[in-house]
């Protein structure tokens, strides 16, 4: 339980804490969610990624209208539960009758859709955020189908980076870009134990203390594994064997949680079978190269995977439902949008004449499975273009690819 008064103080207090702090580099999502004010806009993604600095963006954006802002993570509100939404809504009715709400970090509230619901019916303009994928769905898919606007923040893209050091697009930036990732604090001061401090509350705060993990020595030890396996191959069984766990559930259950928090992401083979898609191997990327770098065991010279990681990053993050693809030969990326598949992608950090061959025919075997005229070999830093009867491959750097087919797809 919560008194009124603890409410408006801590209303006041994280206000007058927002107009001293920075603004930071505008993420590319920012002015199109200024405008979405007819819905409720959820923002969500990893810890640490930006959405607090994003909704300071968006307050900023209209200096005219009075505002409320809540971080549920305040210390003040940690017994904030159901039987003070009341005495909030009357709070906010009393106090700040026109106010826009922003309220940070909600799914520390049990039941925060009950809240939201009333705010949005009265016709408050409402923004959140929340670090949980799996509790925001559910909750958005109850009491407020057809009432938000999602949309998925992740950290800096290349775009991103480059606005933040005011640096321009290039083979060194980018390489750059590669090797740092691009959670904001840690790009600041390049001290690695904020990536570890991170790593560890995604452990404790997000997946141990919210759905009751009581080995967090096994989370931490299948949560390093797997980022060091970032674009390889894996399958619960072998997991399962790997690690000694009981039960086969357990690690479907691990990794859903991981990928929950926003940190890993599964990429299934494509097919047009749904029983196959389910039955192979999953593919394993993670949000961020910097984690990698810094978290995960012997990657440091795996440059390929780093770059394919990075590929998989950008294509998640405008907006793209991914697979890979393996049929005589296999094909780093096929992706689409809605129904369609759009494009295919073979991901290769240096291309040879010993490689050329194998990285060419997966790309080609899925150009011609879904029917494609063109497709890409990204690299590191080479261009080059080969004509096979009717298919054309484009060889680029994947930095020039990223700035001319997704640098300004950020939307949701």
């Amino acid at each position: 339980m919560v008194l009124k008064s603890v409410l408006r103080e801590v209303i006041e207090s994280q206000l007058d804490f927002l107009e001293h702090q920075e603004l930071g580099t505008e993420r590319l999502k920012t002015g199109f969610l200024v405008k979405a004010e007819s819905h409720i806009t959820v923002v969500a993604g990893i810890r640490r990624c930006g959405k607090s600095t994003m909704l300071r963006q968006i307050m900023n954006k209209k200096p005219d209208v009075p505002k409320i802002f809540i971080n549920f993570e305040d210390a003040r509100l940690s017994n904030f539960d159901v039987a003070d939404f009341q005495k909030l809504l009357v709070v906010v009715n009393e106090n700040y009758p026109h106010a826009e709400c922003y309220f940070d970090e909600i799914q520390n509230v049990n039941e925060w859709e009950r809240l939201i619901r009333p705010l949005h019916d009265a016709g408050k303009c409402i923004y959140i955020t929340g670090s949980n994928a799996s509790l925001l769905s559910s909750e958005l898919g109850t009491r407020l189908t057809g009432r938000y606007l999602l949309s998925r923040l992740y950290p800096f893209s290349y775009s991103e980076f480059l606005h933040f050091f005011q640096t321009e697009a290039g083979n060194k930036s980018f390489e750059e870009y590669l090797f740092l990732g691009g959670f904001p604090d840690y790009l600041k001061s390049k001290n690695p134990e904020i990536l570890h401090q991170l790593f560890n509350d995604i452990l404790v705060r997000d997946i141990s203390v919210r759905y009751g993990v009581k080995d967090q020595r096994l989370l931490q030890q299948l949560g390093v594994y797997m980022l060091s396996n970032a674009g390889k191959e894996f399958s619960y069984h072998s997991l399962r064997k790997t690690f000694q766990i009981g039960s086969v559930n357990t690690v479907v259950n691990y990794i859903n949680y991981f990928e929950n928090s926003f940190l890993l992401f599964q990429v299934p083979l494509m097919s047009w079978s749904l029983k196959k898609q389910i039955a192979n191997p999953k593919k394993i990327y993670v949000c961020d190269n910097g984690l990698i770098k810094n978290i995960s065991l012997s990657f440091s010279e795996d440059r390929g995977r780093l770059l394919e990681n990075i590929v998989f990053m950008m294509l998640k993050n405008a907006g793209k439902e991914i697979y890979y693809f393996r049929e005589t030969n296999e094909c780093d990326f096929v992706y689409k949008d809605g129904n369609k598949f759009q494009g295919a992608i073979q991901v290769c950090f240096q291309l040879t004449t010993e490689n050329f061959e194998r990285e060419s025919k997966g790309l080609l075997d899925a150009m011609e499975i879904l029917n494609f005229s063109e497709g890409y070999i990204l690299t590191m830093d080479e261009t080059d273009c080969f004509v096979f009867d009717d298919k054309t491959i484009y060889v680029k750097p994947v930095w020039k690819w990223y700035l001319e087919n997704l640098s300004g797809n950020y939307y949701f």
